[in-house]
């Protein structure tokens, strides 16, 4: 009996310790334990801003951000995969068979389509299938296809800009991400019937207004596609920029896709609004990964640095004229070949021993000629154009990956010099160097920014433009004046003949650079990149573009780049109504705008 009384008196005290536990957790504390409990399944959920949309200078859309949902399932909630599987399939553009067997896995979280259109995420849920839900996310979508990708860039997996423009202006295109607190389950499903604890908006990115014309961009692309398939080089770059404000309105970067095979007419290429498209005479080229061209994994046009050949003879022929050591008429008397410190220098073309004046040195692009010219102007004036001038320094694009490019110094001046330096064969510079040397020509000698963004462009639609690019004068205005028309000699009856535009004067340079050794060793490669590079009219300058083909075949700029340049500007021209050269010849000034603001139509 004594042992009954222990074991009763021991169950009764255990049971008033429970009792006591009992009143602690359900009346003493209860509101400490339900806000630890509700804290542990709330939990704060990202909602992903839209991007800014980045248009052209006339509203094409390159790239934008749609809202989309990611539909998801909690699999312990279904009850009937197969029979619910056969409702849901259509809307999700999915399989029967295989959503069923989604929904049969038992794991508690299965997306079941990651960017479903948000009308069409509202059907789905308006069947109120338990564990069936929604998450808010978001696509990035090019409408004009590849067109300027480029330029453009490209956005990963994180949302985060990770190319061209995309990256640079991140910051401003990713807007502010919103936030949600929710009531899920450990496997991170919303809870069935539990509301939305706290939620605080995202905020859209800031959209980008570019100086790209989509038209352009996509005529220069196909001509520039046509010459690099017709001249078997592995890619090439064109930009065309308004000469007085520096607005680039078309950059094109494009390499050959070998494995692609095929004359690549016809099929797969998206034309931009406004532009020539099949019904045009000749078929489109199909630009992208199945084509014979596809865009270039970088931007080229600023990121490529390159030799540039005889383009580059606007530093000393530019400075001679300004430090009064030639006038246009001054005359050499120019061999065909020289040898300096050993080494044999000689023109493209052999020739006798000739008199020649300066604009024929430059219209003929000779290099002895060139060397002459040179030797008078001397090393320190020659070395000061060629930073005078932008190259050493970045575009000012402020675009990923813009190089000042590679200068020789004066510690570094080599004899050899006097004759590699002035014809682009030791100065390593990008083709958007190039063009802003000769746009400031065309601008009278007044040096101007290129710059990519025209307007920012708020998620209300406010649109601010971008300031004006700075400017600074880089040639005198009187040797701008003499050196214009030395450059018209080019097309008229020099190397560039082929970069005429019918109706309208043209100035220009070709030039034909072999490809340095890539091995780290000295010395050159049996290859060669091609440009043509100038602005018209020549007389009244509106635009001006270049022209670069790499490793192509003839080798030379004025038979592959030239024609190149003569049909984008001859479309160009037109497109904003830059009124023909009145009596071609006599040079008599046009009568055109002197900026291309009062010439761009704004419709595409």
């Amino acid at each position: 009996m004594r042992r009954v009384r222990v074991v009763r008196i021991a169950l009764v005290v255990a049971l008033l310790v429970i009792a006591a536990r009992l009143v602690d957790v359900q009346v003493l504390h209860a509101g400490q334990y339900q806000a630890e409990a509700a804290q542990e399944l709330a939990q704060p959920v990202t909602i992903r801003a839209l991007r800014g949309t980045i248009t052209d200078r006339n509203g094409v859309v390159l790239e934008t951000s749609i809202p989309t949902d990611m539909i998801v399932a909690d699999d312990l909630q279904i009850r009937h995969p197969v029979a619910e599987a056969r409702e849901l399939a259509p809307l999700l553009h999915l399989g029967a068979v295989k959503l069923a067997g989604l929904l049969s896995e038992k794991s508690g979280y299965v997306p079941l389509v990651p960017n479903l259109s948000v009308t069409e995420a509202k059907k789905v849920l308006s069947l109120a299938f338990p564990g069936i839900t929604a998450i808010g996310t978001s696509v990035d979508v090019a409408p004009a296809g590849n067109l300027a990708a480029p330029v453009v860039g490209g956005v990963n997996a994180a949302g985060q800009g990770d190319a061209g423009l995309e990256a640079e202006y991140n910051r401003i295109l990713a807007g502010q991400a919103g936030q949600e607190t929710l009531l899920e389950s450990p496997l991170g499903i919303q809870l069935p019937g539990t509301p939305v604890a706290k939620k605080t908006p995202a905020v859209a990115g800031t959209g980008l207004q570019l100086t790209l014309d989509a038209p352009l961009q996509y005529t220069a692309e196909q001509d520039l596609a046509r010459e690099i398939i017709a001249s078997h080089a592995s890619g090439g770059q064109v930009i065309v920029e308004d000469t007085a404000t520096g607005q680039v309105l078309a950059m094109v970067s494009l390499v050959a896709n070998p494995g692609a095979g095929g004359n690549g007419a016809g099929g797969g290429s998206s034309a931009a609004p406004g532009a020539p498209t099949a019904s045009s005479s000749v078929a489109p080229v199909s630009i992208g990964p199945n084509g014979p061209v596809q865009e270039a994994p970088t931007n080229t046009a600023v990121t490529q640095l390159y030799e540039p050949g005889s383009v580059f003879k606007i530093v000393p022929f530019s400075a001679a004229l300004a430090a009064g050591v030639i006038t246009p008429q001054t005359t050499f008397i120019v061999p065909d070949q020289r040898t300096i410190d050993g080494y044999l220098f000689h023109d493209a073309t052999p020739h006798p021993t000739m008199p020649m004046t300066a604009t024929q040195i430059l219209a003929q692009s000779s290099n002895i000629g060139t060397s002459f010219i040179t030797q008078k102007l001397g090393e320190t004036r020659l070395l000061a154009q060629v930073r005078a001038l932008g190259f050493g320094r970045p575009t000012g694009l402020h675009f990923p990956g813009d190089s000042p490019g590679l200068l020789v110094t004066p510690a570094q001046w080599a004899p050899t010099d006097w004759v590699s330096l002035p014809i682009g064969q030791v100065d390593a510079v990008s083709p958007m160097q190039v063009l802003d040397a000769y746009n400031a020509l065309a601008n009278g000698g007044v040096f101007v920014a290129p710059k990519l963004v025209r307007a920012t462009v708020g998620a209300g639609g406010a649109v601010r433009p971008t300031p004006p690019s700075p400017t600074h004068r880089v040639i005198p205005e009187a040797v701008a004046r003499e050196l214009v028309p030395m450059f018209e000699q080019v097309v008229d009856s020099g190397t560039g003949v082929a970069a005429a535009v019918p109706g309208y004067l043209v100035a220009g340079k070709t030039g034909t650079a072999q490809i340095p050794a890539d091995n780290g060793t000295a010395g050159y490669l049996t290859a060669y990149d091609a440009t043509f590079v100038g602005f018209a009219p020549a007389n009244h300058p509106v635009l001006s573009s270049i022209v670069v083909l790499n490793r192509p075949t003839p080798i030379y700029g004025g038979a592959v780049a030239a024609p190149v340049f003569s049909k984008i500007m001859a479309y160009a021209l037109h497109r904003y109504d830059v009124p023909a050269t009145p009596g071609l010849g006599g040079k008599p000034q046009a009568t055109a705008p002197s900026t291309l603001t009062a010439l761009v139509r704004q419709a595409t």
